[in-house]
């Protein structure tokens, strides 16, 4: 044997191409393999970006004796875990059960040759440490058990099969017990862990959890939750102002090692600025707050500057290290920021990034987030408050230009399906509602991407990487996309978008559902048969499909008049809210479908001259709650029957719920004041 990952596409697999490991990709001839043999697989599941991951593959895979170690006693197999979600969840699960520890990255796991995990950790040390054991010590140990204590193995794994499929199954609540308590119940035990100083909830390690953050703002602007409001403006205000955000580049970290948002976990991943873009426009629109808006602008433009494909994709996540350092790209010394600005603005560059204090980042350097406010800065420095902002854009600008001269940290150049369809929605909805043609534009090449390279007609493929596109789309492609879809008709109809939708709703159905039980399955009907087919409704790093899938059928449904796209979401919600009733936490993006499906969108509809429905669509999605559809559909006629309103030679807005309608409306006042203005 040999090590076989030269030829993959994913840049993670590659990274290890050259390990004196005999690593194999997860494929039928690696697992045939341990079955012939007998042997243990040693399943090593991390990403690219992933600062354990490097540390673990310095000190153990890049060691010929530890490989030799790795080679003699298993069958190793390494995966993506962006590209095999599939395989990350279950073995992700299994591990919670075998160890009662959360997980995380590298995941390493001992499976029989069938597949089944029968011991897991995550990093190991080449030698013991902090209660860790030594990585060889652990292999020999772990490979004397596998020789001498088959038979409770065995045992062990009947049970841990048993355990597995319970966390597939799902429930039937009737809809006429669907009410809005577990709603209630999320946003209170939301309030319970939330930190009144520094936003966010719980205390470090800090992640954003933007689902969360959706369903506050959700409950606020559609249900007046002041309470739930007052979360969302304070957690993004902190987050703003700390170092999780890239205060020069712009973009989102993936979360904060402290409570205050100051230093960061370096790696910036796709998946959590998409969301956070769209939070941070709407939450400028919100409370007309002029610092969302710019944060949404500078995410905005780190995705279309950095991590956008020459074809207008987006790459999937910047690494943590450069140089073999964590961080070493975006920290500071004082010296360094003295040299980069110009003299008249040193003062004001050190006081506003808190440099005249000690060092924020492994006692040496500064990694920069904003101390103080602009005028308490200006007003320690002797600079006229009204100069603050663009002495800072200036500090930013200079700062900005020496740090792109340095290395820069890894890019994981593969398109996922599920990222791009979230950056997708977060581009047009935050293009919708700050009036933002141009990142509305991005959004549709982006999509044209995914139905050119992603879609083979009748399904998606979930990664393209080196020109070609691979692996059967999980069900957070579709979702992900089909909500990326009905942001785009609202900000910009186009037949090709409507039809695409359809025909990505029409296979969710079919192939990630199941007759007779609600909800849908991670894996599609035609996947590879693995230890598990997942299901679940609760949001992780990514939103949960199922509940992204709900609340874009549901609204889908709406918007076309089709009731099997209002069935498939009831469905899904009857599978889980027995869940979400006994446990509200962790299903923010349920809860937002839920809260639609008890008072369901509005659907506006204009119809008259295009420049003249533009306009007023651009209006309405400052002023519309998140529960509202606006599409404008000027004097198309290729449109859906439920959308063919009459043509006049003047703009008339049809307000629908349901199949009720109110009269056209042909006045501006009165359609703001009906949407809430």
């Amino acid at each position: 044997m040999s090590n076989r990952l030269a030829g993959e596409t994913s840049p993670y697999l590659r990274q290890h191409a050259d390990n004196p490991v005999h690593w194999q990709p997860w494929d039928a001839e690696a697992l045939a393999q341990a079955r012939t043999e007998d042997k243990p697989i040693l399943l090593s599941i991390g990403y690219s970006a992933c600062h354990w991951c490097h540390v673990m593959a310095h000190e153990s895979f890049e060691d010929a004796a530890t490989a030799e170690v790795m080679n003699r006693l298993f069958v190793c197999i390494k995966v993506d875990r962006e590209e095999r979600p599939d395989l990350d969840h279950i073995y992700q699960s299994a591990h919670q059960m075998l160890s009662g520890r959360t997980g995380g990255w590298p995941l390493t796991v001992f499976l029989t040759p069938d597949g089944t995990p029968f011991y897991s950790g995550t990093y190991f040390p080449p030698s013991p440490r902090h209660g860790l054991p030594g990585f060889v010590d652990l292999l020999e140990r772990v490979a004397a058990g596998w020789s001498g204590q088959r038979a409770a193995i065995v045992e062990q794994n009947t049970q841990l099969h048993a355990a597995l499929a319970q966390t597939a199954q799902v429930g039937d609540v009737a809809p006429e017990q669907f009410g809005d308590q577990p709603i209630r119940a999320a946003c209170d035990g939301m309030e319970a862990a939330f930190d009144m100083d520094y936003g966010g909830f719980g205390k470090a390690p800090k992640f954003p959890h933007p689902a969360d953050l959706a369903l506050l703002l959700h409950r606020y602007r559609c249900a007046g939750n002041a309470s739930a409001g007052a979360m969302v403006r304070l957690t993004l205000q902190r987050m703003a102002e700390g170092g999780i955000f890239d205060q020069l580049g712009g973009g989102f970290c993936r979360y904060s090692v402290d409570e205050r948002w100051e230093i960061p976990h370096f790696e910036k991943m796709l998946y959590d600025n998409g969301p956070l873009l769209a939070l941070y426009a709407e939450a400028a629109v919100c409370w007309d707050e002029p610092r969302f808006r710019q944060v949404a602008e500078d995410t905005a433009a780190w995705a279309l500057r950095e991590m956008r494909t020459p074809e207008g994709a987006f790459w999937s996540a910047l690494d943590a290290d450069s140089e073999g350092e964590e961080g070493r790209f975006y920290v500071w010394t004082r010296d360094a920021v003295k040299a980069a600005v110009a003299p008249a603005d040193r003062a004001f560059a050190l006081a506003v990034f808190g440099m005249e204090g000690m060092p924020n980042f492994d006692g040496h350097a500064w990694h920069l987030s904003l101390r103080k406010p602009l005028d308490e800065v200006a007003g320690e420095v002797g600079l006229d408050p009204a100069q603050a902002e663009a002495t800072l854009a200036r500090v930013r600008a200079a700062l900005l230009a020496v740090r792109d001269g340095r290395v820069r940290p890894g890019l994981d150049d593969k398109v996922l399906t599920a990222w791009n369809g979230l950056m997708i929605h977060g581009l047009a909805r935050a293009g919708r509602v700050l009036g933002r043609g141009d990142w509305v534009a991005a959004a549709q090449v982006a999509m044209n991407f995914v139905r050119q390279h992603l879609w083979d007609g009748e399904r998606l493929l979930a990664s393209w990487s080196g020109g070609q596109a691979r692996l059967n789309g999980y069900l957070d492609d579709y979702a992900f996309v089909l909500a990326a879809l009905v942001e785009l008709l609202q900000a910009d109809w186009r037949p090709e978008d409507a039809d695409f939708a359809v025909s990505v709703a029409d296979a969710l159905i079919a192939r990630f559902g199941e007759p007779g039980s609600g909800g849908f399955y991670f894996t599609s009907d035609d996947h590879e048969t693995l230890l598990l087919r997942p299901r679940t409704g609760h949001d992780g790093a990514l939103p949960s499909g199922n509940g992204v899938a709900a609340r874009a059928l549901q609204q889908l449904g709406h918007l076309l008049g089709v009731p099997s796209y209002l069935d498939a979401a009831t469905g899904c919600l009857r599978a889980f809210y027995g869940g979400m009733r006994q446990s509200a936490m962790g299903f923010g993006s349920l809860h937002v479908a839920l809260a639609e499906w008890l008072a369901p969108p509005r659907v506006v509809v204009l119809r008259g001259p295009q420049a003249d429905c533009d306009q007023w669509a651009a209006r309405a999605a400052r002023l519309a709650d998140p529960a509202t559809l606006v599409v404008s559909l000027g004097m198309r006629d290729d449109v859906p029957p439920a959308l063919a309103k009459p043509v006049e030679n003047h703009v008339n807005a049809w307000v629908c719920s349901g199949v009720e309608c109110l009269s056209p409306i042909d006045d501006w006042v009165r359609l703001a004041s009906e949407l809430g203005g």
